[in-house]
């Protein structure tokens, strides 16, 4: 009689090998150069701040690394876009994400770039309470800088997709004494919202989960009752999982009676999905405008 052979355990869903969980997260395999995008990044950041009023270098918090960057509209009480970088928790920091504030500020929208430390130095939890924070400081403050606390809006890729919805889920009138939906409007672009695959990718080592940081972490299991519309994006040309990650936090977020739109922005990579924000005619500043009143 023959034997079967035996079927290998799932690490997660129906991936049973790191190199199928890699294959779908790890975002620049596919990429004919890989160092393009950040070069982009690093030559649109430059330029920002070259041509575009700005504030840098912002403490909101009490580390070297909780700083923010503001790049104001020409306006007074101007609407506010608060970016959350990406890199996955372990790269990259506020400055390569300048190039974010040139089609906004064109749009009247006063831009807000966020730092936070980053992993293994420490842990999701903590660049998630950094970011909290940095939301926060900037209800606070940035009518200093000629914004409009009323109208801020929340936004983030890849990593920052995800402190976007974890942001979402604050308890923002229990830990900070603020309105309970202080953000006005939010958008989640290529963002992980159930970070269990993570756990057995190439990133592990540097971002280091465990049962606690993914329970505690994953907001597409933690969704509550919001008044903020949110704009769940992801580029066409990504992995099948970015699609299923964004419309599994889709489903979490109205099976709360939350508003939320969902679409691709077609033709885009992992990468320039987050040019739209360069272009003061692109699909996201319009959105943003309109959501602002921009």
């Amino acid at each position: 009689m023959r034997q079967s052979t035996p079927t290998a355990p799932a690490l997660y869903r129906e991936f049973t090998q790191q190199a199928q969980i890699d294959a779908q997260y790890n975002t620049s395999l596919t990429l004919p150069d890989p160092a393009a995008p950040g070069l982009h990044y690093v030559e649109r950041a430059q330029h920002a701040r070259a041509t575009l009023r700005c504030t840098l270098d912002i403490p909101f918090g009490p580390t070297l690394h909780e700083t923010l960057d503001i790049f104001p509209a020409e306006q007074a009480k101007a609407p506010v876009f608060v970016f959350i970088h990406g890199g996955y928790w372990r790269a990259l920091t506020s400055k390569e994400f300048s190039g974010v504030a040139l089609g906004l500020q064109a749009r009247g929208i006063t831009t807000v770039v966020v730092n936070y430390a980053l992993c293994p130095h420490v842990t999701i939890d903590e660049i998630t309470r950094q970011v909290r924070a940095a939301v926060a400081w900037t209800v606070r403050h940035i009518a200093e800088y000629g914004g409009d606390p009323e109208r801020i809006a929340v936004g983030g890729h890849s990593a920052g997709g995800h402190l976007t919805a974890m942001c979402l889920q604050t308890e923002w009138a229990r830990d900070y004494g603020l309105a309970q939906d202080p953000i006005k409007a939010a958008i989640c672009i290529s963002g992980i919202y159930d970070i269990t695959p993570l756990r057995f990718s190439y990133l592990q080592p540097m971002i280091q989960l465990d049962d606690g940081i993914i329970r505690r972490n994953s907001p597409a299991f933690m969704a509550r009752p919001c008044k903020t519309p949110l704009w769940i994006t992801w580029g066409g040309a990504e992995t099948p999982e970015f699609d299923r990650q964004a419309r599994l936090m889709h489903g979490a977020w109205t099976a709360q009676g939350n508003k939320a739109e969902i679409s691709a922005i077609e033709g885009a990579n992992h990468f320039t999905v987050i040019h739209g924000f360069e272009n003061a005619d692109s699909a996201l500043c319009g959105w943003l405008a309109q959501q602002l009143g921009a």
